[in-house]
Order: structure tokens, then sequence, then C-alpha cells
């Protein structure tokens, strides 16, 4: 990945850091609403409008062909389509092009949220909190150990089960709300425990893509994967060749996302590559802009008859300002600029769309009551005890350990007990599970129960980690006030 060297370089850094900024209010606030969008899909799930909230996420919204299938009896190819996975369905000879809305959100929508994960964790490598090694060891050993323990208690549990592979649910954290959380705590939590949480989320989130793409991965085949393979090269080489323009990394990223889901790999991971190609220097340097806003300004003084009279722009001035707003673009880093233009609709749009239509569980169903939750092998238990015991001892266990044989140090102005209240925090894994969860049952005969039973798990280990993590940071706060 770039990395920043020069005095230009180290003014964009700047202006990351503003992102990242701006980025922790939005994710804090988005966190809150995330929160009433899940709370409402339970009560409508539960409700006597649940049967209009589940049948409403299974409406078709696409393009159909009526009789395609057998205007072109011989084109295999399109029979291949329409038996694959997600968005075509052949029915009766019928052709479709679209998806169910559940499928637009969790597949579609949701890849603009990983395009978004992807933005945040080149940001943090090329100019953040992970863009050195000794800055970065830390927060990614205490991921990796927020991401084991969960992983081990609940397979332990599971093992020798249908129910074992979903060993990935508890092991992500919920970036969102746990800075939701952290940030109505406000001055009683250091700014170095938040930035150490939210990098610490990030590595987590890298980490959940990668167990995604190894493990929740659904039949391989080989030629899409080949194709993904060179748009992925085309990527590459339009950041080697210099080119800043988003547009064309948009739009071969579009196509890498069709590859990538038709081979058998969740397409979302395709977004983050897309991210991952997108470059951070801009296309003209911060030393080349000055000049530029410098001689407007000398334009705006040229006139020195019309000074103080003059109630119009001249032609001159027109000009000039035309060039520093055709400018403006080209001055601005192509990855800080996309990652402001998604915040905003990942924080306030996605992900409360995304909890609205995963959260709804019925507890009362024919295919799903209280009974069920703890009969369906362990998976309730699996999950809660991961996000609520496994993430701050993985988290703690392994930094602590970390520290005292020389591998990493705890950064300066935060405590062991708060360590161990951010681990209680990185027990709220709610978008990430949620997102697990429908990949780690499918091909399992309980899979709709096991699915539902995992999410009441996932919602019952996120609160409770919430509330335990806010709790224990104030008393730590509190007893620190009075010593």
């Amino acid at each position: 990945m770039e990395r920043l060297g020069s005095r230009s370089d180290r003014i964009e850094a700047h202006g990351l850091r503003e992102v990242f900024a701006s980025f922790l209010k939005n994710e804090a606030l988005g966190g809150i609403i995330l929160f009433f969008a899940a709370l409402i899909a339970m009560i409508v799930a539960n409700s006597p409008l649940s049967e209009h909230y589940f049948n409403f996420w299974h409406i078709r919204l696409g393009v159909e062909a009526q009789g395609l299938i057998h205007a072109f009896p011989n084109a295999s190819w399109l029979e291949s389509l329409s038996a694959h996975s997600l968005g075509f369905g052949a029915e009766d000879g019928s052709f479709f092009v679209g998806f169910s809305i559940h499928q637009w959100i969790s597949d579609v929508l949701m890849s603009v949220f990983f395009l978004m994960v992807g933005l945040e964790i080149k940001r943090e490598v090329v100019a953040g909190e992970l863009a050195s090694f000794k800055k970065a060891i830390f927060p990614a050993l205490a991921a990796l150990g927020g991401m084991i323990v969960p992983g081990i208690i609940y397979f332990a549990l599971n093992a020798g089960t249908p129910s074992a592979h979903g060993f990935g649910i508890p092991m992500a954290t919920d970036i969102a709300f746990a800075l939701g959380v952290i940030m109505l705590l406000k001055s009683r939590v250091p700014m170095a425990l938040k930035v150490f949480l939210v990098t610490l989320a990030v590595v987590d989130d890298l980490g959940a893509i990668v167990v995604i793409a190894i493990f929740y991965a659904s039949g391989l085949h080989l030629g899409w994967l080949f194709l993904a393979v060179l748009l992925l090269c085309g990527l590459i080489t339009l950041n080697k060749f210099g080119i800043k323009s988003l547009t064309p990394y948009l739009c071969v990223g579009v196509l890498l996302w069709f590859a990538v889901h038709y081979s058998g790999i969740h397409a979302t991971i395709a977004a983050v590559a897309v991210a991952f190609c997108i470059p951070v220097r801009p296309k003209i340097s911060f030393a080349e802009f000055a000049p530029l806003v410098k001689d407007t300004a000398d334009r705006f003084d040229e006139d020195e008859d019309n000074k103080g009279t003059q109630k119009f722009l001249s032609e001159s001035q027109i000009a000039s300002l035309r060039a520093i707003k055709n400018s403006l673009k080209s001055v601005q880093s192509p990855l800080g600029r996309l990652e402001r233009a998604l915040q905003p609709w990942a924080a306030f749009v996605i992900m409360p769309l995304f909890g609205f239509a995963n959260a709804g569980v019925s507890l009362s169903g024919a295919d799903m009551d209280l009974s069920h939750i703890f009969s369906v092998d362990k998976v309730f238990l699996g999950v809660v005890l991961g996000l609520l015991i496994g993430k701050p001892l993985g988290i703690f266990l392994i930094t602590f350990v970390c520290e005292k044989i020389g591998i990493a140090a705890r950064p300066s102005g935060i405590s062991w007990v708060q360590i161990l209240g951010a681990g209680m925090l990185g027990g709220i894994g709610f978008t990430m599970s949620m997102f697990v969860s429908d990949l780690a049952f499918r091909g399992s005969e309980h899979f709709e129960i096991a699915t539902n039973v995992s999410k009441i798990g996932i919602l019952s280990g996120s609160i409770l980690s919430g509330i335990v993590g806010a709790v224990f940071l104030l008393l730590v706060s509190k007893v620190k006030k009075n010593t």
C-alpha cells in the first residue's frame, strides 16, 4: 500500500485524520440509530405485523423476461446463471435479473458497507494507528485474541454438531455500536482508549473479512474466479499507472462484484479489494495547488481603480474561481473523498436497513419459539459466551502476555482495567456477526432455526456486553477520580 513521507503527504495525512474524526462522529451516531432499528425490528417481528414483515423481505425487485429460456433452449449459460445462488432465477422459462429485497440489502448494499470498511482499513494502514509496526502491533494482537478465544469457545461447545461451522459468528466487533456506547461515556474514557477500540475494531473487521473469504465460500467456480483475478489485476494496474479518477475503479469494481459473486466467494469481498486499490495520493500536490490559490487572490486585487466600488467579478476573476473549482477534486485524496461520500450513507442508511432486515426474529412463530434457544445444539450459549466472555478474555490475555514478554507495549494513558473494559465493549458484535450468521448455516438441515437462534444470541450477547462494559468503565472512572 502507498506510504506518506513528504511534507505534502503529511498534510494529506492530516486531511485523512480529519476524515477519521468525522468517521468517529458518524459511526457513534450511526450506532445509536442502528440500535433503534434493531429494536423496532424485534418489536415488529413479534407483533400482528410479523407476517407482513417477513414476507416483505422476500419480494423480488428486478427485471423478468418471460419465456426467455424457451426462446433459447440451447443457451446453457442462461440456465447456469439461473441455477447459481443470487441474482438470476428461472421459473417456467422466464429469466429474472434481480434480487429479493433482503438480498439487495445483504449482498448489494452491504457491499457498499464493506467498501467503506476497506477504505477505513487502508486509511489506518497509510496514515493512522496502523501506519507503523510499533503503533499497530498492540491493537492488532488485541483483535487477534478477541477473535480466537470467542471462536474456540463456540467451537468447543458445538464440536461434532451441524452447527460447529458457526464459529465465526462471535468473532466480530461492531464498530458503530461499540463507538456509540463509548462516546456516551464522554470524558470518563480517555481519548487513547477510544482510538485503541476503533483500531482494534478495524483490524477485527479485516480478520472477519478473511474468515468470510476462507471459511464461508460456497463451492469455487474456477472460470469466474479467474475472471475476478484478471479484474483485480486491472484495478492494481490503474493504481500503478497513477489513475486518480474514481470512475474507472468503481466501474471495474461492479464487474468484479459479479465475478466474485459467481465464483462462490461472497461478493462483499470484491468491495474490500476495490477499496484497497483506491489511490491515496491526490492528482496534484498541495505545493502545486497553493500558487493557484495565490494567483486568484492576486487577481482579486489587480484592479486598483475599482477597489472598493466593484460590484461584479471580472472575467479574469471568474476564470480563476473556475480553475480552483476544477482543481478541488484533484487536490483531495481519492480515498478520503470516497470515504467522506460513503460515510453518511453507510452509517445512517445501509447499516440501519441491514439491522432492521436482519434483527427481527419471531419468538412465537411456527418455526421458532423460546424452547429452540437451548435445543439447537449449543448455538445460543456459544454465541453469548463467545461475545460476553471470550472477547474481553482474548483481548486482555493476549495483550497482557505480549507486553510482559516484550512483543508489544500498551498505549500511554491507558490502564489494564481500561483495556479489559474496552474488551467488554468489543463483545458488541452486531452487524458483522449478523452477516456471518446468514452464511454460517447454509446447507444445514436446521438452517432457519439455527440462524434465528444465533441472531437471538448475538442480540443478547451484544446488549449484555454493552451494558457490562459501560458500567465497568464508569466504575473504573469513578474509582480513578476518587483516588
